[in-house]
């Protein structure tokens, strides 16, 4: 099947490349974590197409997406991914970051998701602690140095060559990201208010802080059901792309 590649204008003069597979089936937004790109669902994506029209897309300075020359934030981007596919409603899938992303729109915006799969979602206005070295990494643009932050929190369970490239990828937008991604409307007190029908994963061998976090968004999103993944780590979409698959077909069906 052809999977149709759209470059999207958004703010400021900067674009998103995003992804398009077609069909009739039920709209699923994609939203990658922090430590990777859209390519982290490639296993997702074909596990889904059957069923599902899947659209995913690069934050700003993140795999196939320019990066970014001024500021924005993760919210109105997304919007402008789901007015650009004439998305009134749509289900979203998101990791980390893009959980965040998701969780966002989902209080600001409920009358667009549909339903809410959260693979270890992080969120703004949850209490995280300070990060000292990342701050450091940054200041220095040291990207080896971030991509190997980026492993030893990040990818517990393992770093086959994959894993490294998503991460040293990652690492090179963060530095961009550090001067001009400005932050969403902090969510965490107001995940009650979520309406949108909602599933959360998490891997035990997870960043502590994000199974804490990930348990907390769980009792406040009414009727959360959460799930924990044995011996996996903050990259669910690669570790189990077949429980990830089934559950967004399962959660996400029209």
């Amino acid at each position: 099947m052809h999977h149709a590649q759209h470059t999207i204008p958004v703010s400021g003069g900067d674009t998103l490349w995003a992804e398009d597979t077609g069909g009739d089936g039920p709209p699923v937004v994609l939203l990658h974590p922090g430590v990777g790109d859209s390519r982290i669902w490639d296993h997702v994506v074909e596990r889904l197409v059957p069923d599902h029209r899947v659209i995913r897309y690069d934050v700003r300075g993140y795999g196939r997406s320019p990066s970014p020359t001024g500021p924005y934030s993760l919210l109105p981007d997304l919007v402008a991914v789901l007015d650009h596919f004439g998305l009134d409603r749509a289900a979203l899938v998101g990791c980390s970051m893009g959980g965040g992303a998701a969780l966002t729109l989902a209080v600001e915006a409920p009358e667009r998701v549909r339903s809410l799969v959260l693979l270890c979602p992080a969120v703004g206005g949850f209490p995280w602690s300070e990060d000292t070295e990342y701050d450091d990494l940054i200041h220095a643009s040291d990207v080896a140095g971030l991509t190997e932050y980026g492993l030893r929190e990040s990818a517990r369970a393992g770093a086959d060559p994959v894993v490294v490239e998503l991460m040293r990828s990652a690492a090179k937008s963060w530095i961009n990201e550090s001067v001009y991604e400005q932050e969403d409307p902090p969510v965490f007190d107001r995940l009650g208010e979520i309406t949108a029908p909602s599933v959360l994963l998490v891997g035990d061998l997870d960043d502590p802080e994000i199974i804490e976090c990930d348990e907390a968004i769980a009792e406040r999103v009414p009727g959360c059901r959460l799930v924990r993944l044995p011996g996996v780590d903050h990259l669910p979409s690669l570790r189990v792309p077949d429980l990830v698959a089934e559950t967004i077909r399962t959660h996400c069906a029209a």
